[in-house]
């Protein structure tokens, strides 16, 4: 049976900004995530963005180099801000689990990702909660399922509630904040042909309305 863990709670500091909240984080044993993965990989971003993203969890790249969404999501990630008129370097990008969770594939040395457990959401919860305390951003969007959940609850259902904003008001947030929830760019990569065409399109068109809503003068 694996170890039980206390949980990010233990490692997050009482006071601070984006800076020591980095730091701290380097050590997190919250989970057993941390035994396998190389590094912590923590969000970046200017320390008062007013748009958020949130992904699900580092993947190989990010892994190895210790940045968000600088792989194969991430490249189209930059595709579709970019065409939804917004600026990477004035957004904060984090993931709600902050260890790449991977099983090895037989042959070679490849590390295919695995969806991390709602325990180990959980886990890493209050990292996300200090993240978003720190920044205080206007709107915050969930990239997938798992970031969506982790602040909407396990009934949010993305499929259904893509591209609505909701009040995003929790107990542990100082400021509460809108919310709006599109699919993970990995989700738009496995597509091909015509579907894949108009899965970025929508992708671009609920970025577009973060965008929109956080004021035209984001850009």
């Amino acid at each position: 049976m694996a170890a039980r863990h206390p949980g990010a709670q233990a490692w997050v500091p009482e006071t601070g900004g984006i800076t020591e909240l980095r730091k701290a984080a380097r050590s997190c044993e919250g989970c057993d995530l941390y035994r396998e993965a190389t590094q912590t990989v923590f969000g970046e971003g200017p320390a008062k963005a007013r748009l958020f993203l949130v992904g699900e969890q580092p993947g190989d790249v990010e892994d190895q180099e210790g940045e968000p969404f600088v792989g194969p999501a991430g490249r189209l990630l930059d595709q579709a801000l970019e065409e939804a008129g917004i600026e990477r370097s004035r957004i904060y990008l984090t993931n709600a689990v902050k260890h790449f969770k991977f099983e090895h594939v037989e042959r070679g040395n490849r590390r295919l990702h695995k969806k991390p457990t709602r325990g180990e959401a959980v886990a890493c919860r209050p990292w996300l909660i200090a993240e978003l305390n720190a920044v205080k951003p206007d709107l915050v969007v969930a990239l997938g399922a798992t970031a969506a959940q982790s602040l909407m609850g396990t009934g949010f259902r993305v499929s259904t509630q893509r591209g609505e904003l909701f009040d995003l008001d929790l107990a542990e947030l100082d400021e509460p904040c809108e919310f709006l929830a599109t699919v993970h760019p990995s989700a738009v990569i496995r597509l091909s042909g015509d579907d894949r065409d108009e899965a970025l399109s929508r992708f671009i068109a609920d970025l577009a309305k973060a965008a929109e809503t956080v004021g035209a003068g984001h850009r």
